[in-house]
């Protein structure tokens, strides 16, 4: 039988890691294997104020989806960066101010951690593995190429532009706010700042943040897969209550060199759940549930084969 102390030798080790920025330093955490490391990446959160682990303590959402995916990778050999993004966290102070803010910020941190995961673990390069909004960022990232990553990992991400989504998800207003709410995304994917949104969406289309909508409702997943010559895996599940399989088919449609794996009653936070919608949601508050099976496995095996 194993010690404690042999035990804690055995386990990843969990380093701070910080990237120099500008107004201020981005931070992270570093876990590597206890043996040897046969890859690395970096974990790219989603949207809003999620951190590091997977958590939107604003939100109740208490998932914890990145550690664990960071600990089963770390039991599969791969290193992993995952990140509070630049605003969130310990990278609260290197946010700019909301007007100042545009999707390519996030892109042009995603390519500096992966140029510094693959220094600190020794690797020539490192995948960039985004969930949800992170996957665009990931798309985005390498938009114009980048030798320090190795490929992309696209978890539970949209396939189609975020103006289509956003629509769909948007459907359910009451007319004439959902006019009015189509009217101002038109406005802004043509480019054009939106004075007056509707009151009753101001946390969605306020003022300030609309610069950051227009640099977003430009990118379009699906194009930006089509152009990637590297590896690109794809993992959706079937009871994402924000993305659809439909989704993960329109990048695998648009490269056919991705390799394209749904994983049935998982959904978009990685855990097994049933379509259920209180059922669902309730497993977003729960950082013991596990990861669904295969879910590691998969990507493990993907970037590691």
């Amino acid at each position: 039988m194993l010690t404690l102390a042999a035990a804690l030798l055995l386990s990843p080790v969990s380093t701070p890691v910080e990237l120099a920025s500008t107004p201020a330093a981005l931070h992270g955490t570093l876990l590597t294997p206890e043996g040897q490391t046969r890859a690395a990446a970096v974990i790219l959160p989603g949207s809003g104020p999620t951190d590091r682990d997977g958590n939107s303590p604003q939100f109740g959402i208490r998932a914890s989806t990145y550690r664990l995916l960071a600990e089963g990778l770390a039991e599969r050999g791969v290193a992993t960066i995952r990140i509070d993004k630049r605003g969130i966290g310990e990278s609260g102070a290197a946010g700019p101010a909301e007007t100042d803010l545009r999707f390519n910020t996030y892109a042009d941190d995603a390519r500096a951690w992966a140029a510094e995961a693959a220094a600190k673990t020794g690797q020539p390069c490192a995948w960039l593995i985004g969930h949800s909004e992170g996957a665009l960022v990931a798309l985005a990232a390498v938009a114009n190429g980048d030798d320090k990553v190795c490929g992309l990992v696209l978890l539970s991400g949209a396939g189609r532009p975020a103006g289509v989504v956003l629509r769909e998800q948007l459907a359910a207003l009451p007319e004439p706010l959902k006019t009015r709410a189509y009217d101002v995304l038109s406005e802004l994917e043509a480019g054009r700042a939106v004075a007056d949104p509707p009151a009753e969406l101001t946390t969605l289309f306020r003022p300030s943040v609309q610069p950051y909508l227009i640099s977003w409702l430009t990118l379009a997943p699906a194009d930006l897969a089509a152009a990637y010559d590297g590896p690109i895996f794809v993992g959706q599940g079937t009871t994402d209550l924000q993305v659809s399989v439909a989704d993960a088919e329109a990048i695998k449609a648009a490269q056919p060199r991705a390799t394209l794996v749904v994983w049935d009653n998982v959904n978009h936070v990685l855990k097994t759940a049933p379509a259920d919608r209180a059922a669902n949601v309730a497993t977003y508050m729960d950082p013991v549930l596990p990861l669904a099976p295969g879910v590691v496995e998969a990507v493990a095996d993907f970037m590691l084969k």
